[in-house]
């Protein structure tokens, strides 16, 4: 029988989910005895556009069986797709809905289905964990993924939609990388109007940026400023063992959200629909959970307002 290959396409290698994400596409490609290769699009749709219609239209290298890959924009690339499936290669699409997918599969007899995190209930679990951190109200510096990312908006819908009433959240926009989340806070704070500002929780949308965050908190000059911010509590979304939850361990950041990878599930079931002729059902979603759960960030932010009174 032919050995299966796998093309799969991620947003960047620079942060610390797409990292995980490419580690466990491999290691299922290994247990799967799959042959897998994993190119990165540079947080550019554009690029992940060329990328991936470079291997659909090659005339010279063999056709991957299938393409699993994590949209950059919110278009998740109907015409890119379109392409891929009219080649017979199956088609996946991770962390992103994809209203073209239904007609695909209707239309051709390849696999096409998406695998996503449930990014609206992500962004409810963190309106929660903002509840918990400020049970009177207050103020949120919110880092956002980029504004045309299905997750960045689905996770904002969802915060808005369970945090309370009397917690004001101010915006600033990343890329899903640290780097990009320093920068943001930098500029930010390089503002008159920044220094008026009451915030009381940094919260972002990744791990990451969070970290980005507080890497740009600690540079400040002013020693007083620099400990009333790095006293705040840091969230983030991601929550992998090895790096949020370490970091939520350490104290780095005061919770995340546990985000599983998906890259390992969606080889597993286009391989399997591939050997055994079946067709995966059009949507599957993972499940986060709040890392630590709310009530217990409640309780520690609790104590803490307790032990500061005394």
């Amino acid at each position: 029988m032919k050995k299966l290959s796998f093309l799969v396409s991620l947003t960047n290698n620079d942060n610390d989910y797409q990292i995980e994400q490419a580690k466990a596409a491999e290691e299922a490609a290994r247990r799967l005895g799959v042959e897998v290769q994993i190119v990165y699009a540079d947080n550019d749709s554009i690029t992940q556009s060329q990328q991936l219609l470079k291997v659909i239209q090659s005339r010279s290298e063999a056709h991957p069986d299938g393409i699993i890959f994590e949209p950059v924009g919110a278009t998740a690339l109907p015409k890119v797709a379109q392409a891929a499936v009219a080649a017979d290669i199956a088609w996946v699409v991770l962390n992103s809905e994809a209203d073209y997918v239904k007609g695909l599969r209707k239309q051709y007899r390849v696999p096409v289905f998406t695998i996503t995190s449930n990014h609206e209930e992500i962004g409810r679990i963190q309106g929660r964990q903002l509840a918990a951190l400020l049970p009177n109200g207050g103020s949120v510096l919110y880092i956002q993924g980029p504004a045309e990312n299905f997750a960045a908006k689905q996770r904002s819908c969802g915060m808005y939609e369970s945090k309370p009433a009397d917690v004001q959240v101010k915006v600033l926009k990343g890329q899903w990388t640290e780097a990009s989340a320093y920068r943001a806070v930098s500029s930010w704070l390089r503002l008159s109007t920044s220094h008026q500002t009451r915030i009381d929780v940094i919260a972002a949308q990744d791990d990451s940026m969070a970290v980005g965050a507080k890497k740009a908190f600690q540079e400040l000059p002013n020693s007083s400023n620099r400990d009333r911010w790095l006293s705040l509590p840091f969230i983030g979304c991601d929550g992998l063992p090895k790096t949020g939850q370490a970091w939520v361990r350490s104290g780095l950041l005061a919770a995340t959200i546990f985000i599983p990878p998906n890259t390992g599930l969606a080889l597993e079931m286009l391989a399997n629909a591939l050997r055994s002729g079946s067709l995966p059902p059009e949507q599957t979603f993972t499940t986060a959970e709040s890392h630590p759960p709310c009530d217990v960030l409640g309780a520690a932010q609790a104590e803490k307002a307790r032990i500061l009174s005394v």
